[in-house]
């Protein structure tokens, strides 16, 4: 693999670029952290609905997945990945994260009921439900509409289940629709990802290759993360598959660093990067 390959040339104990989202690898910029605060704060809250929006890539899930690691025990969360559901298989879904033993023919009322009742036991158990549901612009208007509903469900005090939802922007016109103007009106806490800046791309492409094991200067000359910058408009998915197959190409040319060549070569590899070709780089 070119992983195993240019990892003992670079001094690394693992890949820096994966694009699979992993927490040890986050990079606290400040949309990021500004995203994290805003759920934590709106948890703590008490409020029902938070959305979080960001175009494809901008590390939504791996917020998520720091959001979920931020909760302590007083806190019972459940995690949809997958939003393909109809009412009832949302219902089903959250019953089996929330430990509600279902039989298969329950009725729909029983259902309910069945998910209603666990709810308030984990309340009385200092315990408050958390909904997190990742790529939320996929959710059936039917069923976002029937998340309302079972959001419905409340103590004097507060909200007995209260719902985060990670979306591509498509999610605020999916919510635009009249049918679900109700669940609109109950986003109390909302917050867009915006991409890296140039700055942040700097120190994003020196704090993975640290976490990695990397222990040298910079890699990445400024002409490079200038480039990388202007192909993938700050997009940190786009930024790992380019730093990675520059990476490839360094190893392979023996240098230990990434030029604006190596940075180019990467961008005209890979179609969903924005050309900002440079003429005399060959």
């Amino acid at each position: 693999m070119a992983e195993a390959m240019y990892q003992p040339h670079f001094g690394l104990r693992e890949p820096p670029f994966g694009i699979t989202p992993d927490t040890s690898f986050a990079f606290e910029c400040r949309g990021h952290q500004e995203a994290l605060n805003v759920v934590l704060v709106a948890l703590e809250s008490g409020e029902g609905f938070i959305k979080i929006t960001g175009d494809v890539g901008t590390g939504k899930t791996l917020l998520c997945r720091r959001v979920l690691a931020s909760l302590g025990n007083d806190y019972a969360t459940a995690y949809l990945p997958n939003p393909l559901l109809d009412s009832r298989g949302l219902m089903l879904a959250l019953a089996d994260e929330f430990g509600v033993e279902i039989a298969g023919n329950i009725e729909g009322h029983q259902l309910v009921r069945a998910l209603t009742q666990a709810l308030l036991r984990l309340n009385l158990a200092g315990r408050r439900p958390v909904v997190f549901i990742d790529e939320a612009q996929a959710m059936a208007l039917p069923t976002l509409e029937a998340l309302r509903l079972l959001s419905n469900l409340e103590t004097e005090k507060h909200k007995l289940l209260q719902v985060v939802l990670f979306g591509q922007p498509e999610l605020d016109r999916h919510l635009a629709a009249p049918s679900v103007r109700q669940l609109r009106q109950r986003i109390t806490f909302e917050y867009r990802i915006e991409a890296l800046t140039l700055r942040e791309l700097r120190h994003y492409l020196a704090h993975r290759l640290q976490v990695a094991g990397y222990q040298g200067g910079h890699v990445f000359s400024t002409a490079a993360a200038w480039y990388l910058y202007r192909a993938t408009r700050g997009v940190p998915r786009l930024v790992n598959i380019l730093a990675h197959k520059a990476l490839i190409l360094a190893y392979a040319e023996g240098t230990d660093h990434v030029g604006l060549r190596q940075a180019c070569l990467a961008a005209r590899d890979t179609a969903s990067a924005r050309r900002a070709l440079i003429p005399w780089v060959v």
